[in-house]
């Protein structure tokens, strides 16, 4: 996949079901020996300039579980704290 083809897509939250972001508003860490991507820096920012701003969430590549053709969807919870919440 081409990086061009991640950038309008929705980043969704497994975990809650919330839109986190959008791709192309994000930073990639990238390895700089092998040019892997390591994480996507999500920005926080605040609500149209209000409110209290958030801080940026570091989303560790390996937490992607499925790339599909208009969103892409992390679970940043082990699925056994998921259960442990319900």
């Amino acid at each position: 996949m081409r990086l061009s083809e991640l950038g309008g897509k929705e980043i969704i939250g497994l975990d809650n079901g919330e839109k986190m972001g959008v791709i192309s508003d994000s930073d990639l860490v990238i390895h700089p020996e092998n040019g892997a991507i390591q994480s996507i820096i999500l920005p926080g920012g605040s609500f149209f300039g209000f409110g209290k701003k958030r801080e940026d969430l570091v989303i560790p590549w390996s937490s992607i579980v499925k790339i599909g053709p208009d969103m892409v969807i992390i679970q940043l919870q082990a699925p056994e704290a998921q259960a442990s919440q319900k």
